[in-house]
């Protein structure tokens, strides 16, 4: 499996694949497990309030829901590498059909559901930080698709990128 997704030793020191964009995304997620930072509390809020916090789970779970369908419609041409595989088709339909990377979107709405149930500053740099990675790594797998679908720009003039109404997640 993972040697079918391409991962080399030289990828990891030359980034040929998008190696270094898949473990910034990587390392951003997991950071997501820190504590918050600052509590609360130091902004003037004792407890966090009920509804933001449960509110925050359900746009968590729904990322998920999303990460889901969007693994399912990728079948085979599934990589965690932005570089895609040779043998790669062009998904149109689906959650692709919404917009060109809706993993990269789910992964965005669990950031967002954190940020919401816990109030967290460092969380919310962190949600900041990951859009800036996922866009990036979104262009660089466009770079791909271009090369292996000639209507890939046709697809790409008509969806979102990841998100269509956030300035800098849509490059139509």
């Amino acid at each position: 499996m993972f040697s079918d997704w391409g991962f080399s030793w030289g990828g990891w020191l030359d980034n040929r694949r998008g190696e270094w964009w898949l473990l910034a995304q990587l390392l951003l997620i997991t950071a997501h497990l820190l504590p918050v930072w600052p509590a609360p509390a130091s902004f003037g809020v004792a407890i966090w309030p009920k509804p933001l916090f449960g509110l925050g789970l359900l746009l968590l779970a729904f990322g998920l829901f999303r990460a889901l369908e969007a693994f399912r419609c990728l079948g085979a041409s599934l990589s965690p590498l932005p570089a895609p595989k040779p043998a790669n088709q062009l998904i149109a339909t689906g959650s692709y059909a919404i917009c060109r990377h809706p993993l990269y979107r789910a992964v965005l709405l669990c950031s967002a559901g954190v940020v919401l149930a816990t109030g967290s500053p460092l969380h919310l740099l962190l949600l900041v930080s990951l859009a800036a990675v996922l866009r990036g790594k979104a262009r660089f797998e466009e770079q791909g698709l271009r090369a292996l679908h000639p209507d890939y720009s046709q697809y790409a003039a008509v969806t979102s990128a990841i998100v269509g109404w956030v300035p800098g997640l849509d490059w139509r």
